[in-house]
């Protein structure tokens, strides 16, 4: 135990020469370490904050478990795989839909919770018996039209925020969107997080924030924490969000590998039961769920530091943020025209995950099976199918993710036995 928290200085320490990496299990001295660990936290802060405010969250509760979530994921991987777990858009939609039906936050928590849970034994199962059995029962046609539908759906409540101060979501949505475009490497990469506050300020100006709650916030004090709520009617909404979570964690540890030259494919299953401890411990007691960001790879990219030491730094950061009630306040008096202007890129962005998964295992939407799958399963999502079965309210996420594998499982053996779908899968 005490060699995992032994890094080896890189070089002097205080530079890189051209082209060398700073590897999982070396540092920088300690001073620039913290540095790049602060960086981290910026990068995952637009991204990790939205989710509370957007769904009626703690803000200082959520940093709270992403820190500890963080710390779990390295410890649980030996801290060999950098990464920190920010807060999982995949959860906006089932919560908002539980908070909609007025079943209140403490029943999403239970959502949260149990879907942690499978994603815990999903982690042991691919650790034991690989992931093979992922890809057989969920092809990338299947896996990608449920990630896709869990962020398009989200696209009536987009439109309800932007609304509400279309001049402010406008502001907000060209800010980000220019930033991207007009900064390289790490301000660039800023984009949502500078966005808001480009966005934040123009509120201020248009009288449009509410600062009461912030005078009266403490400057010290602990988070809200709460217990979840029984209530098992939820769960049809909030167990396809697994996908979402397999899928950006195995992106992730592909991307560290490629980015460091190491084969990582042995933490695979650690990473999947890392988070999804994470997000069961999140779920027991008040905070979102977590997930790896695409936002910290970025910051790797940009510093060529990869070091675990970083991240840790990280989730010190974070876990001293939390216990500040005024800055929790402050995230919370992020106005809805805001939020209606950033979330009409970062929805899409969700949904558009799902369709880089078709994109990146060459889907072929020339064969009708892939093709009528998909396309039923997004009109499904889009459109927001539901119907209520004793009690038990399914919503157009929970319809989808049935659909798409009763659909693509059912017509490929009835194709193969017609012979319309050959053996070896091709029509």
């Amino acid at each position: 135990m005490s060699n995992m928290f032994t890094w080896k200085l890189h070089g002097d320490g205080k530079k890189l020469n051209p082209g060398e990496v700073v590897d999982p299990d070396e540092r920088m001295t300690w001073g620039r370490t913290a540095g790049i660990g602060a960086q981290h936290v910026i990068a995952m802060f637009g991204a990790t904050f939205l989710v509370p405010i957007l769904t009626g969250f703690d803000p200082s509760t959520t940093l709270f478990f992403t820190a500890m979530s963080t710390a779990l994921f390295l410890l649980i991987n030996k801290n060999e795989l950098p990464s920190y777990l920010g807060s999982s858009f995949g959860f906006i939609a089932p919560i908002v839909a539980v908070t909609t039906a007025h079943k209140g936050i403490a029943v999403a928590s239970f959502g949260i919770m149990v879907t942690g849970m499978l994603l815990a034994l999903i982690g042991i199962l691919v650790h034991f018996a690989g992931a093979k059995w992922i890809d057989i029962i969920m092809p990338p046609v299947v896996n990608g039209a449920i990630v896709a539908i869990i962020g398009f759906n989200l696209a009536p409540s987009v439109w309800n925020n932007f609304q509400k101060a279309p001049d402010t979501a406008a502001v907000t949505l060209v800010a980000v969107l220019l930033i991207a475009v007009l900064f390289k490497g790490l301000l660039g990469r800023l984009n949502i997080l500078l966005g808001v506050l480009v966005g934040y300020a123009y509120a201020c100006l248009r009288g449009q924030v509410d600062f009461a709650a912030v005078g009266r916030a403490a400057w010290i004090g602990f988070p809200h924490f709460h217990l979840p709520q029984v209530d098992f009617s939820v769960l049809p909404m909030f167990i396809p969000v697994v996908m979402v979570l397999i899928a950006e964690n195995v992106g992730h540890v592909k991307s560290v590998a490629q980015m460091t030259g190491r084969n990582y494919d042995d933490h695979i299953g650690t990473a999947l039961f890392a988070d999804g401890l994470g997000t069961t411990i999140a779920g027991f007691g008040g905070g979102s769920g977590t997930t790896t960001y695409g936002e910290n790879i970025g910051v790797m990219a940009a510093t060529r530091v990869y070091s675990t030491a970083a991240y840790w730094c990280a989730a010190a950061f974070a876990l001293i943020l939390s216990l500040c009630p005024k800055f929790g306040a402050i995230i919370n008096t992020i106005p809805a025209g805001v939020l209606g202007g950033v979330t009409t890129l970062l929805y899409g962005m969700i949904g558009m995950v799902g369709v880089r998964i078709w994109v990146d295992n060459h889907v072929d939407f020339g064969k009708p099976l892939n093709n009528m799958t998909a396309a039923v399963t997004m009109i499904i999502g889009i459109a927001d199918f539901g119907f209520a079965v004793s009690g038990v309210k399914f919503n157009g996420i929970a319809i989808g993710t049935v659909a798409v594998l009763v659909m693509y499982h059912g017509l490929r053996a009835i194709g193969r036995a017609t012979g319309a779908i050959a053996k070896d899968g091709t029509e």
